[in-house]
């Protein structure tokens, strides 16, 4: 099943380009094609499986933004379709080796695709050849064929593709009218669409500095997996068939020299989150338990600082949500050690140790009080200025929360607001800061940053539930003879309004 729907643009003005694309060829307009994602999305952000983990998202968008900002250079994504399209990327929790595009520029990438990558430049690969899918308007293209279709029917179809994923019962109940016979061939990308998105992803990434190597890396990885028995862990091939031309197309594109297969061994930092997207992926008991006998085996101390880090980091996050603090903070302090040896793996684990502390309710742990510093959570040092990454700041808005420091928490929900600014469709934070809110007893701004969350995640209807609700606080407050906030009220009410309008034209579009 198909669960790469993408979209597709001409690359424009670059003589780096130099062979043909297949052209548009589609009758489906960008906004069209945009409106038709928003719907498939609105439904894929109700699924329990989705998940924003901060770590591995920060992980994800290290590799998406330089694709996003290569294609950019390379003129493969035009103006028009940056602007118009979402360009976001969600994780599935789901173990199945896939990533898949969807009309619009929403992407997903489940967790199980993570935990077999051995490096960034085969993740890049597999983005760079999603992302020009879209880029080159796939999607639009292969829904052209089908235009007898009603563009709810052909998300509905999208939808069950996805959803046969996991489930082909719960799929093929989703592809509506009876369709699950023909929904693969109607949403799988033709030879020509998967050779193209080859070649512009090659592009891309090396654009943006990933190695080359990275694709046939992933290439090879695939085809060792067609060899096994079908069992389902690899819907990615069935979406993306390997052929022999593909694959001998990838290798011509080496360097001179470059050897065709490579046994890529993953660097610290990255067998690290390796480890980290298969503990999210499989909780299950037994394999939590599986993490700490791979720690406490006499052999570890033989195996590479990288594949030591990665088990020690599996092993300390496994026992902290077994909620075994003591093993938990006795295989970090192991962690610790050994990631010592790189800063960017030292920081994920600092980050890891903040988790497990905040897992236990312990504040008094050192690695607690150095992140917050620059919050002040100690009264007796000034507050510390840091540039602080994405999953840094949400740290900082669980450590203000346990705290219960009104000092901490202010400081916090003013550095959300900030990002909040740069970063609006960021779910988790707005979640992070009606909670603070909530915690200074600012029931509206928890209410509208409530609602904030709901926008982000395309649920209008229960955004303006939440300013429906604030709106009836203030009513009560007006006639109990409390002061009104008259600047929030006026927010609220501004807010309310637009999101109005987006309701009569998502219910134009049924």
């Amino acid at each position: 099943m198909c669960l790469v729907l993408p979209v597709s643009l001409q690359a424009q003005g670059n003589p780096a380009n130099t062979l043909p694309l297949l052209g548009d060829g589609s009758d489906m307009s960008a906004s069209a094609e945009r409106r038709l994602g928003d719907r498939i999305a609105r439904e894929l952000f109700r699924d329990p499986d989705l998940i924003d983990d901060p770590v591995l998202t920060d992980y994800v968008q290290g590799v998406w933004q330089p694709l996003l900002a290569a294609a950019r250079v390379r003129g493969d994504l035009t103006p028009e379709l940056d602007e118009r399209f979402a360009w976001r990327i969600v994780l599935g929790r789901d173990r199945s080796v896939n990533a898949f595009a969807l009309p619009g520029g929403y992407f997903g990438l489940h967790l199980g695709l993570l935990a077999v990558v051995n490096s960034r430049d085969e993740l890049a690969s597999v983005l760079g050849h999603e992302l020009s899918h879209v880029t080159q308007r796939h999607i639009s293209r292969l829904i052209s064929k089908n235009n007898q279709q009603t563009p709810w029917m052909i998300g509905a179809m999208i939808l069950g593709a996805l959803a046969a994923s996991k489930s082909p019962e719960a799929g093929n109940a989703l592809i509506v009218g009876g369709q699950a016979l023909s929904a693969q061939s109607q949403l799988n990308f033709s030879r020509d669409m998967e050779r193209e998105a080859d070649r512009v992803g090659f592009g891309v990434m090396t654009q943006a500095g990933f190695e080359a190597q990275g694709f046939v890396g992933m290439f090879d990885k695939l085809q060792q997996a067609a060899r096994l028995n079908d069992t389902g862990a690899y819907p990615y091939l069935r979406s993306h068939p390997l052929t022999t031309e593909r694959m001998a197309d990838m290798q011509s594109r080496l360097p001179l020299g470059a050897p065709h297969t490579v046994d890529v061994v993953p660097g610290m930092t990255h067998a690290m989150l390796t480890a980290r997207a298969r503990v999210l992926s499989s909780s299950g008991v037994d394999a939590l338990r599986l993490w700490r006998a791979q720690a406490d085996d006499a052999r570890l101390v033989s195996q590479a600082p990288a594949q030591q880090a990665g088990i020690l980091y599996g092993a300390a996050m496994a026992a902290s949500r077994m909620r075994d603090a003591a093993q938990a903070r006795k295989q970090w302090e192991r962690l610790q050690q050994v990631a010592a040896q790189e800063p960017e793996a030292a920081r994920q684990a600092r980050w890891l140790g903040v988790e497990i502390e905040l897992a236990a309710r312990d504040l008094s742990r050192p690695q607690i009080l150095a992140l917050g510093d620059s919050i002040g959570l100690d009264p007796a040092k000034p507050a510390a200025v840091a540039q602080l990454r994405r999953p840094e700041m949400l740290l900082q808005a669980q450590i203000a929360a346990q705290s219960g420091q009104i000092g901490v928490i202010d400081r916090v929900a003013q550095s959300l607001q900030v990002w909040l600014v740069g970063e609006p469709q960021d779910a988790l934070a707005w979640q992070w800061l009606a909670s603070l809110y909530t915690a200074q007893n600012q029931s509206l701004r928890a209410l509208r940053a409530d609602a904030e969350a709901r926008v982000a995640q395309l649920d209008y209807a229960g955004a303006l539930d939440r300013l429906m609700a604030a709106q009836d606080r203030l009513k009560a407050a007006s006639a109990s003879g409390t002061p009104a906030d008259h600047i929030e009220a006026s927010i609220i009410d501004a807010r309310r309004r637009q999101i109005e309008v987006l309701l009569k034209e998502q219910a134009l579009e049924s």
